[in-house]
């Protein structure tokens, strides 16, 4: 029986794994530190063989790093939107210390698609911030019942104070005038990314399909770093504070 054309299609993953890392350093452009800062805790509190679990994974950019710094480490990454999981599964095809599953997080069963009951370290970077804060404290207890004592969570992401509104409008000015900059200079956008995807035969039906289960974008409440550090210790966790922070941004870790 001859392929159908469908079968046919390639698609090159780690230039769009790449492309991606470079659409998200549009917005964050200490996007490398947080990674850096949060594999040197992992490395201080589980070793350097851990198994983690990349928490809203997309197209692995927490794996990415962690296997190319760790390479016993073994990953599961679990995601819910169809077109950043091909990304990701293309890019570590025939990796056998990667799985990864699909599972909305914010159905209360998503645990029991994993592989795995305890994990050594919890990992999620620029993801959460489109849940609201009521459905994120949910999530943090259900994480703090996969990880090992001892272990860790990590979350990197948008936590904003909103007692200091000068602060932020300063900060929040300023960051975008250095946005404009290297958008004039031909950086790529998200709408444009998820543009350009839409337009890749192999990406196309993902991208569609991940447009009816979010919408164009969901916007959550993005609380301060202390709200999450005492949602992490209401949750199970026994500390919890920041190991990074950026005027806009902080990387939280929670330790079981």
């Amino acid at each position: 029986m001859a392929e159908t054309a469908a079968n046919t299609r390639t698609t090159d993953w780690r230039a769009w794994q790449e492309s991606w890392d470079r659409q998200q350093e549009w917005y964050m452009p200490d996007r490398e530190e947080r990674f850096r800062v949060m594999l040197d805790m992992v490395e201080a509190f589980v070793g350097s063989t851990p198994r983690v679990l990349d928490l809203a994974c997309g197209t692995g950019s927490i794996t990415d790093r962690l296997l190319s710094r760790f390479p016993g480490a073994t990953s599961v990454g679990v995601d819910l939107d169809p077109a950043l999981l091909a990304i990701a599964r293309g890019t570590f095809e025939g990796d056998e210390r990667v799985r990864f599953v699909t599972a909305d997080l914010k159905d209360p069963r998503w645990t029991e698609a994993l592989p795995y009951d305890s994990y050594d370290a919890v990992l999620t970077a620029t993801a959460l911030h489109w849940l609201h804060s009521e459905p994120l404290a949910t999530l943090y207890g259900q994480v703090a019942g996969l990880v090992r004592d001892g272990g860790v969570f990590m979350n990197a992401d948008h936590m904003i104070d909103q007692t200091t509104p000068r602060i932020n409008a300063a900060e929040r000015g300023l960051r975008h005038a250095r946005m404009d900059a290297v958008k004039a200079g031909g950086a790529v956008d998200w709408a444009e990314w998820w543009g350009l995807a839409a337009a890749d035969p192999v990406l196309a039906g993902p991208t569609a399909e991940r447009f009816e289960i979010y919408g164009e974008h969901a916007d959550g409440d993005m609380p301060s770093v202390s709200w999450h550090a005492e949602a992490l210790r209401g949750g199970g966790f026994g500390e919890a504070r920041a190991v990074w922070c950026s005027p806009s941004d902080a990387v939280v870790l929670a330790v079981r």
